[in-house]
């Protein structure tokens, strides 16, 4: 039983004996274990802040687009809502055909003022030679009073905004067979 326990003691010696240069060993490893382990925290951590800052700048530009793009209408929409007024004003009056067509004429007159704020103007069209670019043709005229393919009459007014065609105005334009064309 002696034997036994001084086996018992010896290989408990040796174990702990043993254990002891590893567990020095195992120290400096461990250090650097939680080191890694706060590291990779920190990393995470600055990770989620990071998405969460890209989620809240994401939110933020298009809160920015929208508010840009309400601020657009509603700068182009104010001009024409005195339009609006004056043809329901227009409307309601008792006048005479004459009143109203005076009226109108202003109400138009108003409403070109209204888009020339906006720089849009209208594509020059009677008198002017004809231009593909900004003309659109209907049909022609065939006369000897005007030259060959001069803008003779004006179906629907074309528009730009600044050097922008909107839509091209549709017109006729003369022909003349008296001279001979380009």
């Amino acid at each position: 039983m002696q034997d036994e326990t001084t086996v018992q003691a010896v290989q408990e010696g040796e174990t702990v004996a043993t254990e002891q240069p590893v567990q020095d060993a195992a120290a400096p490893l461990q250090a650097e274990l939680e080191q890694i382990k706060g590291e990779r925290d920190q990393l995470l951590d600055r990770l989620a802040r990071l998405q969460a800052e890209f989620d809240n700048a994401r939110k933020r530009e298009g809160k920015e687009r929208q508010d840009a793009r309400d601020y657009t209408v509603s700068s182009t929409v104010e001009p024409f809502l005195g339009v609006m007024d004056n043809f329901q004003l227009a409307l309601r009056s008792g006048g005479s055909g004459d009143q109203l067509r005076a009226g109108v004429e202003l109400i138009l007159k108003q409403m070109e003022d209204a888009l020339r704020g906006l720089s849009v103007v209208a594509v020059e069209s009677v008198g002017a030679q004809f231009d593909p670019r900004v003309h659109e043709a209907l049909g022609s005229i065939e006369t000897k009073e005007f030259p060959d393919h001069q803008v003779v009459e004006e179906i629907r007014r074309g528009y730009k905004l600044r050097e922008k065609l909107l839509r091209p105005a549709l017109v006729k334009i003369a022909s003349n067979p008296a001279m001979v064309s380009d």
